[in-house]
């Protein structure tokens, strides 16, 4: 059977303070979404910040669950930080029963929702199903399918605009002593797994007009982001999270006007904030 994963759909910041962390990310020049609190036994709510075809979410924990124990957990152990990478898929049933055709272990699929607020003062509905990947599957981090029954309540047009020109997640950045292994390990969940030798690392493809993962040693996510002093790119399950633009100077700009501070990547072709100004995860902005 085809593999059902077709790229990353979107990633997850988790935070303690949904309402401080929409208020950082909003100086880094981006367009956030209304909030959205999903259903009751989430117990989560939400930010997003959507590009054409992807985003990434701010999630917080507001109510007690079992459902967001995990997520209690990680947040007293370390505070905030990228979590999870959600996959690209069609139907979740679907992809399960293909997943497992090809060795490769799931949860029981799971229904939710958020409710939200649109221009003209109505309210949408925007609505998944999602499954998460076994823990033995996964390398590192979190990562489950995430099946969309309401794309125009995801993708709306008035919130694909952003300050600082941002237009698609570009890549994922792992720390790893063995980034062989885990590229490989990474490359068996999608469907297209083409893996490039760098001179840092591996890189996974993942998929047409999805976000690339790199697989680099320690050493080598230290030297990336050595230019600002106590980034803290090591922090969490995943080093960095990066942002494709339409124009550095544009972003640059973004942050110049709002004090944020930011460093250069060796050779000055992207540029980054810290941990501590980006949800818990270094956030570099690299132009496409």
């Amino acid at each position: 059977m085809t593999h059902p994963v077709t790229g990353i759909d979107h990633i997850v910041l988790l935070v303690g303070d949904l309402e401080v962390a929409a208020r950082r990310f909003e100086r880094l020049g981006f367009t956030l979404s209304p909030r959205g609190t999903h259903s009751p036994h989430m117990g989560s709510a939400n930010y997003t910040i959507i590009f054409p075809n992807d985003y990434f979410e701010l999630l917080g924990v507001i109510a007690e669950t079992p459902r967001n124990a995990g997520k209690r957990e990680i947040l007293a152990a370390r505070g905030d930080s990228m979590t999870a990478i959600a996959c690209r898929i069609g139907d979740v049933h679907v992809a399960r029963e293909a997943l497992s055709e090809l060795g490769i272990a799931t949860s029981e699929a799971m229904d939710f929702s958020r409710p939200l607020p649109l221009p003209d003062g109505s309210t949408g509905m925007a609505a998944f199903s999602v499954s998460t990947f076994a823990p033995q599957e996964v390398p590192n981090g979190e990562m489950f399918m995430c099946g969309h029954k309401t794309r125009d309540m995801v993708w709306r047009p008035e919130l694909m605009t952003h300050a600082n020109s941002a237009r698609a997640l570009a890549g994922v950045i792992v720390a790893t002593e063995t980034p062989d292994e885990m590229a490989k390990a990474y490359a068996r969940l999608f469907a297209d797994s083409r893996i490039e030798t760098l001179p840092d690392g591996m890189r996974v493809a993942t998929g047409a007009h999805s976000a690339v993962i790199e697989c680099m040693k320690p050493d080598a996510v230290s030297a990336r982001y050595a230019s600002l002093e106590g980034a803290g790119a090591l922090r969490g399950s995943f080093a960095a999270l990066q942002i494709g633009v339409a124009d550095l100077a544009k972003a640059r700009l973004c942050l110049e006007s709002t004090g944020v501070r930011y460093g250069s990547t060796p050779g000055g072709k992207s540029i980054f904030v810290s941990a501590a100004d980006a949800g818990g995860t270094v956030l570099e902005f690299v132009e496409q």
